[in-house]
This record gives C-alpha cells, sequence and structure tokens, in this order.
C-alpha cells in the first residue's frame, strides 16, 4: 500500500515570532524551521500502517520555498521513501494550497492521502478536507488510530464523552491529530540514508489568492490580577465586579 503525507515546512513553536516592517508578514531572518507537529503523527501513522503490510511506500508532498528540501529531508530520515517539493510561496489562502497539492495527488497512486490535523502557523484544519473534496475520496479528520483491511481504513476519532469510528472505502483521505502515533526518533542511520534518497522538485501551479492578509498584531497585554479581598467576605465584591466590570457573569 502507498501513502502519501502532506507535510509543511512551520516556524518551531519555541521561535519568538515578531511582526515584519509594513505588518503583512512575520520576520523571516532567524526563525527556525520543522516539519509541522501535527505532520509528524501523520508521517508515524503511514510508516507504521506500510510496516504492518509489509509493503508499500511513503512519499512526502509538500508546497513551499526551496529551504522546504530541509524539512523533508528530516522526515525521510524517519523512514520515509522518498519526497516531492512543490515550488511555490504559500499564502494564509489554503484554498490555493488545497490545489497546489490536489494537482500533484491526482496522478498518483496513493491509497492513502495523510495530514496532520493543522499547521501550527495558521491553524486552519481546511486544507486536508478540500484536498479530500478535489480529488473526490472520503475524508476522516481528527483521527487518533487508524487500521486498513481488505480495502476499508477504519478511523478512530477521539469526541466528547468517547470515540467515534469511521469506516471508509480506499483510496481515502484523513488528517491525524495526537493519539496513538507518537512520533519516532531518527536514527543517525537513517539521517545518513536521507541524504541519498529521492527528492523530486517541481514548479507549483501558478495560482492567485483569494485571501491576502493585510495587517499582523500582536496579542493585547493582559492586565495584571487584582485581590479584592480575603475569604468569604470577599465574595459579594468579586461577583459585582465579574459581573459590572467583567461582564461575565
Amino acid at each position: 500500500m502507498n501513502i502519501t503525507v502532506c507535510v509543511k515546512r512551520v516556524p518551531d513553536t519555541g521561535t519568538r515570532i515578531r511582526i515584519a516592517a509594513g505588518g503583512g508578514d512575520i520576520e523571516r531572518d532567524g526563525v527556525k524551521y520543522v516539519l509541522g507537529p501535527y505532520d509528524e503523527f501523520a508521517v508515524e501513522a503511514a510508516l507504521q500502517l506500510v510496516e504492518g503490510a509489509g509493503a508499500g511506500e511513503v512519499t512526502l508532498l509538500s508546497f513551499g520555498p526551496e529551504a522546504t528540501k530541509e524539512s523533508l529531508r528530516s522526515g525521510l530520515a524517519l523512514g520515509a521513501h522518498r519526497a516531492v517539493l512543490l515550488k511555490g510561496e504559500p499564502t494564509m489562502d489554503g484554498w490555493v494550497t488545497a490545489r497546489v497539492l490536489a494537482s500533484e495527488l491526482a496522478g498518483g497512486d496513493a491509497a492513502l492521502v495523510l495530514f496532520g490535523v493543522k499547521a501550527v502557523d495558521d491553524d486552519q484544519q481546511q486544507v486536508g478536507p478540500m484536498v479530500a473534496e478535489l480529488l473526490g475520496r472520503p475524508c476522516a479528520t481528527s483521527v487518533t488510530a487508524m487500521e486498513v483491511a481488505d480495502g476499508v481504513v477504519t478511523c478512530r476519532r477521539a469526541v466528547e464523552g468517547g470515540q467515534e469510528v469511521v469506516e471508509m472505502d480506499l483510496p481515502a483521505v484523513a488528517t491525524l491529530t495526537k493519539g496513538r502515533y507518537e512520533p519516532r526518533y531518527a536514527s543517525l542511520r537513517g539521517i545518513m540514508m536521507a541524504k541519498r534518497k529521492p527528492l523530486a522538485e517541481k514548479e507549483a501551479p501558478a495560482l492567485e489568492p483569494g485571501l491576502v492578509v493585510e495587517e499582523l498584531e500582536y496579542p493585547p497585554t493582559r492586565p495584571e490580577g487584582r485581590i479584592v479581598g480575603e475569604g468569604a467576605g470577599a465574595v459579594p465584591e468579586l461577583l459585582r465586579l465579574l459581573r459590572e466590570e467583567a461582564q461575565v457573569i
């Protein structure tokens, strides 16, 4: 079984983000980029499924600038077999990203296309379902575990108060979140082998985004806390402040 995992190069979650001059983008200099944390769950799921089947390949697919190759090599070091980079500059327009990815996936043989449930930079959670719609495939989102047998993929989704089980005929699309698939560490051998694994580069289709970021701004500074009293005697004043100032009750 062949599986394609769509991944994204994102700023490390520990990086301090600064807004660039003009306010429409972040300052890119000095920012460390990594493979998306949720994408790592999808990569691990794909590797486990192929290893369990005893046959097949895991292909990584990404849409991004030339520097994305570094993140793809990280995924190859984990055990993926090959990678494809669609070179271009992604925007906040997830519809454009979905169409770019679908243009490559439409001619492939992947029985499963996996995504991380979201990218940590834009948090849109929409590209995976959009790609599924473009390809005409069923889609399950926020999947924590999955099994494949007899042409059917069974996905488990964590929902409030329990677990939801979704069955889909292959070929299908799924987005992965934290659950069964704890990302493995790349071994030294894997890192060395990643340098020799195939990484194809193609120019992404030029599509005009319909969504444009005009301005970014920092979150407002949180006000300092206030002590209104001690013990049960402070409760009336606390309730008054919550009702009249905070307006939450």
